[in-house]
């Protein structure tokens, strides 16, 4: 049986299995937090929540200080082969949670749908 997994890689590059909610809002508050700062950082940071399967599908769900997410489609966790263009969008902390919450619940197509540029 194929086994799906959920992993979030933070703003300090740390890769955590299986993220509580209160870790994902913790990460998104640390990014969100950095964008009201303002030029403190030459550099925007990222945080990115990996949804996938052990043999197969793999999605990513990228969000940047600046407030900019991109979601990824690939054939597998190696990223071999692109399965759509990434999708981009400009996002409130609240956006970003709700859509790290349909990763987390495996809710694929109902990220689909969102307003993406």
């Amino acid at each position: 049986m194929t086994q799906a997994w959920v992993t979030l890689t933070s703003v300090d590059g740390r890769d955590i299995a299986a993220p509580t909610e209160q870790q994902l809002a913790a990460a998104l508050a640390e990014l969100y937090a950095r964008r009201k700062k303002g030029g403190a950082d030459p550099e925007p940071a990222s945080a990115a929540l990996r949804f996938g399967y052990d043999d197969g599908l793999m999605y990513v769900a990228e969000v940047s200080s600046t407030g900019d997410i991109r979601f990824e489609e690939w054939s597998d966790s190696d990223c071999e082969l692109a399965l759509a263009a990434p999708r981009r969008m400009k996002a409130s902390q609240t956006q970003a949670q709700e859509l790290w919450a349909m990763m987390a619940r495996r809710q694929v197509s109902r990220i689909r749908e969102l307003a993406w540029q």
